[in-house]
């Protein structure tokens, strides 16, 4: 659903510029699915499930997302990537100290092995992790609150620093020494666990969101309507400003990540080691009107 198979109408798509060509990530042709990151196992799930009929049918484009969350759970190695970045001052921790941090490449696979990933005074968390007034189930930073940092520390928020406009610019914070690889020495319980990227060892990165190229389920049903018209003008969404830890600078065309606790992404072929590019697979979870980040993470 959301989408049409007519080569005729697709074509009108590419001519009239509305994407960026046959293999556009939003296209339902195999090298837009092979750009966005569908994997090869994923489509043959996808096949095998709906099976093979000679009669019409619509299937929903949650099947589909389903066998490529699957594959991807099983196969892509994890990695930290911070879309809207929010700068954290850990005022505590000596300026010129900089720790490194085992991190698994999947947590249920160990044979997948680990990487280190750089921890400095100065880091990056997501915008979305923090809240100035949180309401009661919300398990991520807030003022005077506690988190854990992912394999590193716990860190408290002691003060919040606004820019000229009145936003929010910057976090300054406290962390617990005692608590090195996220563990709390007297036991105490921390529910809230949040990805990071260190300032100083950060990668730029662009980050393209994709979403349903039509607003309607099935845009061939709508009488009386130009189908070009249906075209979500949201069903693209470039991000400019990601950071992304530095052992994905080499990432190579194709190659797929779980970017922790955001979604699934894979290299874009337009990517360079000067400018990365990553497209948006799929969502951790069906999101649709919930938030993507779990509460309790």
């Amino acid at each position: 659903d959301y989408t049409i198979m007519s080569k005729r109408l697709l074509t009108t798509l590419v001519d009239q510029n509305l994407v960026s060509g046959w293999d556009d990530p939003r296209m339902p042709t195999l090298s837009g699915l092979r750009r966005r990151g569908y994997t090869p196992g994923a489509i043959r799930d996808f096949c095998s499930r709906i099976g093979v009929t000679k009669n019409e049918q619509q299937i929903e484009s949650s099947v589909l997302d389903n066998c490529v969350r699957e594959d991807l759970e099983n196969n892509a190695p994890r990695a930290f990537a911070v879309i809207d970045p929010l700068k954290i001052v850990i005022e505590n921790y000596p300026k010129d100290q900089v720790e490194q941090f085992e991190a698994l490449n999947h947590p249920n696979f160990p044979n997948m092995g680990s990487r280190q990933v750089p921890f400095s005074r100065e880091l990056y968390i997501d915008r979305q992790d923090f809240l100035e007034d949180p309401p009661k189930k919300f398990f991520r930073l807030a003022p005077g609150k506690e988190v854990r940092l992912r394999y590193a520390y716990l860190i408290t928020c002691t003060s919040v620093i606004r820019d000229s406009d009145g936003e929010i610019s910057e976090l300054r914070c406290s962390y617990d020494p005692e608590s090195r690889g996220g563990n709390a020495p007297d036991g105490r319980k921390v529910k809230g666990t949040l990805h990071w990227v260190s300032i100083q060892h950060a990668v730029d990165a662009e980050v393209r969101q994709y979403d349903h190229l039509f607003q309607h389920a099935d845009p061939t049903a709508v009488h009386g309507e130009d189908l070009l018209n249906l075209v979500n003008p949201d069903s693209k969404t470039v991000i400019k400003n990601s950071k992304v830890e530095p052992g994905l600078i080499d990432a190579v065309t194709g190659a797929s990540y779980q970017f922790e606790r955001v979604g699934y992404f894979c290299v874009d072929p337009e990517s360079t080691s000067s400018h990365l590019v990553f497209n948006r697979t799929i969502e951790l979870r069906d999101s649709r009107g919930k938030k993507v980040l779990h509460e309790k993470t």
